[in-house]
């Protein structure tokens, strides 16, 4: 697993963490099963605070992209499974409220549609 922060950046050390391990989760470069280094063993190969890549590891858990197993340790989850089943539930979450409060549906999609445009464009621009 190659990893690397740049303290220099204007993106904070555990999403520079969190971004390339999603990504190579996402590519397959890291296979579904793979465990990764404990958190004191990549914050000292880093050269950074264990509590920056514990945010870096939850914030994996919470995505989906991880699973934490006790003494198996944090294993790369299957990505592709997870990201759609917690995306379901965002959406359907979102769905919920704008209707709670509401929202058209056609102004709900286009909201959404929008805050999707300027996600993935920030992607694009950090990429």
């Amino acid at each position: 697993m190659q990893l690397s922060v740049d303290p220099a950046a204007g993106t904070p050390p555990y999403e520079q963490i969190r971004a390339q391990i999603a990504e190579q989760a996402r590519t397959g470069e890291l296979a579904t099963g793979l465990r990764l280094p404990t958190v004191r063993a990549l914050a000292e190969r880093l050269g950074l605070a264990a509590g920056t890549v514990a945010r870096a590891y939850r914030e994996l858990e919470a995505d989906g992209v991880v699973e934490t197993h006790g003494r198996r340790g944090t294993l790369i989850a299957a990505v592709g499974d997870s990201a759609h089943r917690l995306a379901a539930a965002a959406a359907a979450e979102y769905a919920e409220r704008v209707r709670r409060l509401g929202v058209s549906a056609a102004d709900a999609l286009a909201a959404a549609d929008n805050a999707l445009r300027l996600a993935y464009r920030e992607d694009t621009a950090e990429g």
